[in-house]
């Protein structure tokens, strides 16, 4: 008797956990099963851009000074539309930043990672993780900053056919609060064709 008592709460989670599952809607139940596929979702920037870059100068120091830059980002098709590869030239009065990006689409988790160097570390950072969601990518990553680690969300808007906004943030509390650290505003080179997903 004591042994049925001890298995009656798990029993009962699984009874309830059955009567839930039995109760959503089908059209629910299709919509889980048939995850969305986005592999080309980075199939709107492949191409040429002009870039306008503002980059906070000490980010989570308190600082409100904002480098200027302007220049071009490259973006090339890898694996078709399943990888791509970014790059970025921009100079300003604070000097000349040279950037690639390698994003891969996991089929699995249908997840991109974004994978960032510079030419002046000669690495890749830790993959910021993450999806787009009618128009918006959302990518985050737990990173070394300063001897500390830190939240990183790294937002894609798609504006328009031409037009894309990039912003990344940093926490330091655990994602309570974000500081945007660095703004682009990519407008399409004209003359390239636009492709939307």
């Amino acid at each position: 008797m004591l042994h049925a008592v001890r298995r009656s709460p798990l029993r009962l989670l699984s009874c309830a956990l059955a009567v839930a599952v039995a109760l959503l809607p089908l059209p629910a139940l299709a919509q889980q099963a048939a995850a969305r596929d986005g592999q080309h979702d980075f199939d709107f920037e492949i191409g040429s851009w002009h870039t306008r870059l503002s980059r906070l100068q000490r980010p989570l120091t308190g600082s409100t000074t904002w480098a200027e830059y302007v220049g071009t980002t490259v973006v090339r098709e890898v694996w078709g539309g399943r990888a791509n590869l970014v790059e970025l030239d921009v100079a300003g009065p604070a000097g000349r930043l040279e950037a690639l990006s390698l994003r891969l689409y996991n089929p699995q988790s249908r997840q991109w990672s974004l994978n960032f160097a510079t030419s002046g570390g000669g690495t890749l950072t830790e993959p910021a993780i993450g999806e787009f969601r009618d128009g918006r990518g959302e990518f985050y990553s737990h990173e070394a900053f300063d001897g500390r680690m830190i939240l990183v969300r790294f937002v894609i808007t798609v504006v328009g056919p031409d037009t894309a906004r990039f912003e990344q943030s940093f926490s330091d509390d655990g994602g309570r609060s974000w500081e945007v650290n660095w703004i682009a505003i990519d407008t399409r080179v004209k003359g390239e064709a636009t492709r939307l997903p």
